[in-house]
């Protein structure tokens, strides 16, 4: 993979209580899925743009992550919790009824079905949607992966505030102005449901989270 990981596997499989963890990152930073190989990125427009390339455990697509630019949630389950599921499918479908009750827009919907695939979804997180995801009509809200072992799931969430499209295609070496136009038409921000105060998002999350005082707050 990449230099760096994304997080501490070894502190997170120590963890024996559920814990929620709201990230940040301080300069923009490319994540790519467990599966994708560095190979994908051109290298000259991550100096362009001064964008660190990190590597993350579970699985999908790249997503870009700037400052400001994203509510961006993990959830740790301890096998032995009552949320803990052996099915891949309900593990990740909580995190996703979690996002949209939190964020109270009638009109989102958490997916139930198949994956969504587009010519791009093997390449960019938010190209496809997986079960468990939010969608607004269909366009791609909250995107959501898992990384399981022996002792737990640790659960990525996200919504981006705003994302540039073509910057994404560009570090992925498919910058082409379709392409931007493309993913723009199929996903959602967080705007398109009114959010317009991201810290104040995340403290409804906090606040909507399964038996809220159950859970420890990770750094």
């Amino acid at each position: 993979m990449t230099g760096r990981q994304l997080f501490d596997a070894g502190a997170i499989r120590a963890l024996d209580r559920r814990t929620v963890f709201v990230r940040v990152v301080e300069r923009p930073t490319l994540v790519l899925g467990s599966t994708q190989n560095p190979d994908i990125v051109d290298p000259a427009a991550l100096a362009r743009h001064g964008v660190e390339l990190v590597g993350r455990r579970s699985g999908g697509g790249a997503v870009l992550l700037e400052p400001g630019r994203a509510v961006w949630l993990d959830t740790w389950v301890p096998r032995a919790d009552r949320l803990w599921s052996d099915d891949v499918t309900r593990s990740s479908s909580w995190v996703g009824s979690w996002w949209a009750e939190s964020l109270g827009d009638r009109r989102l919907d958490v997916h139930r079905g198949p994956p969504m695939a587009s010519r791009w979804s093997d390449l960019i997180c938010f190209a496809g949607v997986v079960s468990g995801e939010v969608v607004l009509a269909d366009r791609k809200l909250v995107g959501i992966a898992q990384w399981r072992t022996r002792t737990g799931a640790l659960t990525h969430s996200l919504a981006y505030v705003g994302t540039a499209w073509g910057r994404v295609a560009e570090l992925l070496g498919i910058g082409t102005p379709d392409v931007a136009t493309e993913l723009a038409a199929s996903t959602a921000t967080l705007p398109d449901v009114a959010v317009t105060d991201p810290v104040r998002l995340v403290a409804t999350l906090i606040e909507h989270l399964p038996d809220p005082e159950s859970w420890e707050r990770g750094t």
